[in-house]
C-alpha cells in the first residue's frame, strides 16, 4: 500500500500536526480540529490519511515521546516536537516509506521561517531512528505517568499493566441492533461477529452510510462496553425511561428500540440534534429535551433512570487515545461533585420500586466505585441491585464481589472500552 499513499503530500501531513497539537492542548480539542477548519480543502484520502496518521501518534505518543527523548539535548518549540512525532509515527507504525516519513517532515519545518532552523535537527533525529529500530511498546510508558500511578493503585501492578497495553490497538467497530433477533444476520452482512449480549464487532472499514442495512436503520455505532448498562435496567415495553446526558444517543435508542416511552435529556442542544437524526433513521420515538440535569424542573418520575454521567472519560482511549494527554489530576475531583449532585438528582426522578443505572466511562474510582458508596450513604432508600456475571453481555471478569461492574479494556478478547456501572432499586 505505500506506493498508493507515498503522494500523500504535505498538506495532509500540516493538517496531521494541526490535529495532534489541539489534541493534546485541551479536552475535545481533537473533536473541534476534526471538525474545523483544519482538514477542509483536503481530499477525503488526504483527510483520512491526516485523521488516521494523527491516532496512530496519540496510540504511542508515550513511547515516541520516550526514544525521542534521549536524542534531544534541550526541548524543541512546540512544532517541532510535532513533526518529529509525526515522523516517528510514520516510520513505525503506518505504511510510509522510510525516505518519504523523513523528507515530509523536513519539508514542512522549511515552509515557516520559525521552524525553518530545524530543519537539520529534524532530520538527524528522525535518521538516528530509522538506524535504531522499530521500538517495542511498553506499557509503563504509554500512559501519562500520573495516570498510570492512579491505575496501579486502583487495580494492582498487573492489571494496569493489561489496561495500558491496550492503549497501542487500534479497536474494531462495535455495532447494537434495533431488534436483537436480527444481530446474526446483520453480523453475515457486515462480516462481523455477535458479541455476548448482542453486540457485533467487525473489523469493516470505510463509510459507515454505505454499510449494508445501514439506511434501513437496523444498526447504529455503539461500543459493545457502552451497550452494557442500558441492559442492566432491562426496561421492558410501555415502561418509562429517562437517559440523563443522553447525547450522542447510542443508550436513548436502547430504551426505545426495548419498548420504552424515553425521555432523553442533555443540555447541549447540537448534540442531540445526533439523537434525533439517529432516532428518525431507526424509526424509533423519544421525547428530547434540551435541558441540564441537575436542575431540569420536569415533575414527572420514571421506571427507570439512566445516568451516563459526565466524566473524565478515560476509559475511552481505544477510540479517543487523546482523552489521555488532554486530562488533567484536577479534573477528575470537579467531575465528580458533578456526578454527585447529578445522582443526587436522578434519584428524584424514579417511581417507587424503579430502577437506576450510573455508569461512567472512566477508570478513576471517584467516578465510579466513591459515587456509589457516597450516594446509598446518603439514600437509604436505594438498594444495591448485584449485576451478575455475564448480565447484559458484562464480562465475568468486570463483575465486583459488591455487585457492580467495573469494566476494564482488557476484559473482552479484543478490547472494550473502559466502564463502571451499577444498578441500584428505589424501595421509598
Amino acid at each position: 500500500m505505500s506506493d498508493q499513499i507515498e503522494d500523500i503530500g504535505l498538506p495532509a501531513r500540516e493538517a496531521a500536526a494541526q490535529f495532534l497539537e489541539a489534541a493534546l492542548a485541551r479536552r475535545a480539542g481533537l473533536d473541534e480540529a476534526f471538525a474545523g477548519s483544519a482538514g477542509r480543502g483536503l481530499s477525503p484520502r488526504d483527510r483520512a490519511f491526516a485523521r488516521a496518521l494523527t491516532m496512530a501518534a496519540l496510540r504511542h505518543l508515550g513511547t515516541i515521546d520516550r526514544v525521542l527523548e534521549p536524542k534531544l539535548q534541550r526541548a524543541p518549540p512546540e512544532r517541532v516536537r510535532s513533526l518529529l512525532r509525526l515522523g516517528a509515527t510514520q516510520l513505525f507504525w503506518m505504511d510510509v516509506p522510510d525516505h518519504a516519513a523523513v523528507s515530509t517532515m523536513v519539508a514542512l519545518a522549511d515552509r515557516v521561517v520559525a521552524t525553518r532552523k530545524f530543519k537539520g535537527l529534524i532530520n538527524a533525529v528522525l535518521r538516528g531512528l530509522q538506524r535504531d529500530g522499530k521500538p517495542a511498546d511498553d506499557p509503563e510508558t504509554l500512559a501519562p505517568a500520573w495516570l498510570m500511578a492512579r491505575w496501579q493503585a486502583a487495580f494492582g501492578p498487573e492489571q494496569a499493566r493489561a489496561v495500558a497495553a491496550a492503549i497501542a490497538e487500534e479497536p474494531a467497530t462495535d455495532l447494537s441492533v434495533r431488534d436483537p433477533a436480527d444481530a446474526a444476520a446483520l453480523a453475515a452482512l457486515i462480516e462481523g461477529e455477535v458479541l455476548p449480549g448482542g453486540s457485533i464487532r467487525t473489523r469493516r472499514r470505510g463509510d459507515l452510510a454505505e454499510w449494508p442495512a445501514f439506511a434501513e436503520g437496523r444498526w447504529w455505532v455503539q461500543d459493545a462496553g457502552a451497550a452494557i448498562p442500558t441492559r442492566l435496567l432491562d426496561v421492558k415495553p410501555g415502561e418509562t425511561a429517562l437517559d440523563l446526558c443522553a447525547a450522542p444517543g447510542g443508550k436513548t435508542l436502547q430504551l426505545a428500540a426495548a419498548g420504552a416511552a424515553v425521555v432523553a435529556v442533555d443540555r447541549n442542544a447540537d448534540r442531540l440534534k445526533r439523537v434525533a437524526e439517529n432516532l428518525a433513521r431507526l424509526r424509533l420515538t423519544a421525547e428530547v429535551v434540551t435541558a441540564d440535569a441537575r436542575s431540569w424542573s420536569d415533575k414527572r418520575t420514571f421506571d427507570a433512570v439512566l445516568l451516563d454521567a459526565p466524566c473524565s472519560a478515560t476509559g475511552t482511549f481505544r477510540r479517543h487515545p487523546d482523552v489521555l494527554w488532554a486530562a488533567a489530576p484536577g479534573d477528575i475531583a470537579s467531575l465528580a461533585e458533578v456526578q454527585t449532585r447529578m445522582l443526587d438528582s436522578a434519584a428524584a426522578r424514579l417511581t417507587r420500586g424503579g430502577r437506576l443505572v450510573y455508569c461512567v466511562c472512566s477508570l478513576e474510582p471517584e467516578e465510579g466505585e466513591g459515587q456509589v458508596r457516597g450516594f446509598l450513604a446518603r439514600h437509604p432508600e436505594f438498594t444495591l441491585a448485584p449485576v451478575t456475571a455475564g448480565e447484559g453481555g458484562a464480562p465475568a471478569a468486570s463483575v465486583s464481589p459488591e455487585g457492580w461492574l467495573r469494566i476494564l479494556p482488557h476484559h473482552l478478547e479484543g478490547g472494550i472500552d473502559g466502564f463502571f456501572a451499577a444498578r441500584m432499586v428505589r424501595s421509598a
